[in-house]
């Protein structure tokens, strides 16, 4: 009996010390984020979209628009794709849309399948006053919401540069755990994220060409935007969604695909993640494909490279016209 307690004892100690801990990281978050609060200049257009806020950014006066579309789970796609298409802006028209729940978007808790994904990009652009026809540029998980654009709305897509995108077949056997997302989440919002050593230094801030300035204002924006609900219901949804692009089959437009030598968080060896969208491009008449030697955040790597090759696939489409 009285071992046990000791043991209860010992226990409910524990437990306090925990709770203490969680609750100094708590406090500690929130006075950061007020800190942090007066540095969130929000580099956008913030647009309406179902009730809430979406934020499209714009920049350069090209006739062409280019419409950049981040992965799941990155943080600041404004920040994130900007080394890539500051050498871009000077040609085309650019165009960035954070998704409901990235960037300097609304957090919201609603369904995230692919069509209601797209209509908030296209209802975005639209109310940003940007009009289609687009070449759109995604990378990762949004190459299937390009897909399912050129699917739909086929004139109001010219065509697709893809970014290391994501095409149906990645899905059939990738494992998604949403409990230790839900889990990641958790651990945002308490603050404990802050504790862990580089864990705000993406691609963009290691290897791109941010400012200092940018740097701080992306991690600032990284402590707001980690795992958040919206990303969550997107990434529950989106086996679902990769059969719904799967099922409507390949569309018939140009694309250019980059694609990396899969590490990075792809969860893919070298040779399987560059062999299916291969393989999917086999469907599809007059694309090509280039591959990368560097991570699957390609546009922070390798983007001087990749401004160059969209420049002349651009150029091309252009000819034909």
């Amino acid at each position: 009996m009285k071992i046990l307690k000791k043991t209860a004892k010992v226990l409910l100690i524990i437990i306090g010390v925990i709770a203490i801990a969680l609750l100094i990281c708590y406090i500690n978050h929130r006075v950061r984020l007020a800190k942090e609060a007066k540095a969130m200049t929000v580099m956008g257009t913030p647009v309406t979209v179902g009730g809430h806020t979406m934020n499209v950014y714009s920049e350069g006066d090209g006739d062409i628009t280019l419409v950049f579309m981040s992965g799941g789970g990155t943080c600041s796609p404004v920040l994130d794709f900007k080394s890539l298409y500051s050498l871009l802006n000077d040609k085309y028209r650019i165009a960035v849309v954070e998704k409901f729940g990235y960037g300097f978007s609304d957090v919201v808790d609603r369904e995230r399948d692919i069509d209601t994904i797209l209509e908030d990009t296209r209802a975005a652009l639209s109310a940003a006053g940007l009009e289609a026809p687009y070449v759109l540029c995604p990378h990762s998980m949004s190459g299937l919401e390009a897909l399912r654009w050129a699917q739909k709305y086929p004139d109001e897509v010219a065509a697709i540069v893809g970014l290391d995108m994501a095409v149906p077949g990645y899905y059939e056997e990738m494992k998604i755990n949403i409990p230790l997302m839900r889990l990641a989440s958790f651990a945002a919002q308490i603050g404990v994220t802050r504790l862990i050593p580089g864990i705000a230094e993406s691609d963009a801030i290691q290897y791109g060409t941010l400012s200092e300035e940018e740097k701080e204002l992306y991690r600032a924006v990284f402590y707001r935007r980690t795992a958040t609900v919206t990303m969550i219901n997107e990434t529950a949804a989106v086996k679902e969604n990769a059969k719904t692009v799967e099922a409507a089959g390949v569309p018939g437009l140009p694309m250019l695909l980059f694609i990396s030598d899969g590490s990075g968080g792809t969860g893919f060896d070298k040779e399987t993640w560059r062999s299916i969208p291969k393989e999917y491009l086999s469907q599809a008449d007059g694309s090509s494909y280039i591959e990368l030697d560097c991570p699957h955040y390609i546009h922070d790597h390798e983007y001087e490279k990749i401004a160059e090759e969209m420049t002349e696939f651009i150029s091309g489409l252009e000819e034909q016209q």
